[in-house]
């Protein structure tokens, strides 16, 4: 039997990730390891890493095709893998959540699943296949791993009452808000490929992390460094195809879940507004359009214990 080793590996990448990675000279290293790296299935390592965690970062898109961001939480164990393609949820959103009614059969969801106290994190971008009263069933499309950087030591404090009071939803940023962004060292963003990416479309979660100060807020737009990372550029390979974009902040103290979506943008030459912030290799902004705040949605309480020390050497933003 003769074999044709000439036929390249299958790639994990869709367009827009394989673009970046191209426009940052890392195309030809991405898909050595892109195969590698990320599978079709969960390791064990990771479906154990998932029964104990005590909440997920889910991403998905509603039917208007709007990108957003949201937490499940519950028991550890809430979340287990049955076998290394499929990944079971027992949680239903709470009552307004964005991922209420995003979760249909076939969906696509972006799953990432975070421990604080070890900063360690994992994902998964999936289809939903199951759905019922207790919660959702999701087939494994993609599982990888990402690196501890930037993620705030935090250790669990306890518990409280979560409170179902209808969110507050905004077309603008007031003063409140934004001053809650802009004390901000964590929050997670969803991202879409839409329909352009082809046999691997999905939908992306990922953690950001920095300083107290990372976010500049001016008006209704947030600008955002892009620290050095693993250079797969899952979220900036998606707003390559799909510009929509949803920020998720978690008040880890008072449980509050501030919601944002709008259009976002890449400032791939920063010029003298890059050189403001240390450590940053290039800026992206978010436009945001609309967003709510949920507060004490979240029954988990964390203290803080440290920051990542990757995120010590980053800077926040300051007048040169």
């Amino acid at each position: 039997m003769i074999t044709d080793t000439s036929i390249p590996p299958p790639t994990p990448w869709h367009e827009g990730e394989r673009l970046i990675q191209e426009r940052v000279g890392t195309a030809e290293r991405m898909a050595r390891v892109g195969f590698r790296a990320i599978r079709d299935f969960m390791p064990d390592q990771h479906r154990d890493f998932f029964a104990q965690l005590p909440f997920l970062v889910v991403g998905s898109v509603d039917r208007e095709g709007l990108p957003w961001a949201s937490l499940l939480s519950g028991p550890p164990g809430f979340a287990r893998s049955p076998d290394p393609r499929r990944l079971v949820i027992k949680a239903q959103p709470i009552a307004g959540d964005p991922l209420q009614a995003a979760l249909l059969p076939g969906a696509k969801l972006g799953i990432l699943g975070i421990e604080l106290p070890t900063r360690r994190r994992n994902r998964m971008n999936g289809t939903v296949v199951v759905l019922d009263e207790a919660g959702f069933e999701v087939r494994v499309d993609q599982s990888f791993g990402n690196c501890p950087q930037y993620i705030q030591v935090r250790d669990m404090a306890g518990f409280a009452s979560r409170q179902y009071d209808p969110a507050q939803a905004f077309s603008q940023l007031d003063v409140d808000i934004r001053d809650r962004i802009a004390a901000a060292d964590t929050f997670f963003v969803a991202t879409s490929s839409g329909a352009r990416a082809g046999v691997n479309a999905g939908v992306d979660v990922s953690h950001r992390g920095g300083k107290p100060g990372f976010i500049r807020v001016d008006g209704d737009t947030l600008t955002i460094p892009d620290f050095k990372g693993n250079r797969y550029f899952n979220t900036f390979g998606n707003l390559m195809l799909e510009p929509r974009a949803a920020l998720l902040f978690l008040d880890f103290q008072s449980g509050n879940l501030l919601h944002l979506q709008g259009h976002a943008e890449v400032l791939w030459e920063g010029g003298d507004e890059l050189r403001l912030l240390s450590g940053a290799e290039r800026l992206w902004r978010l436009h945001v359009e609309r967003g709510s705040l949920r507060s004490r949605a979240l029954g988990l309480r964390w203290s803080f214990r440290e920051l990542a020390p990757t995120t010590a050497a980053t800077g926040v933003w300051h007048v040169a």
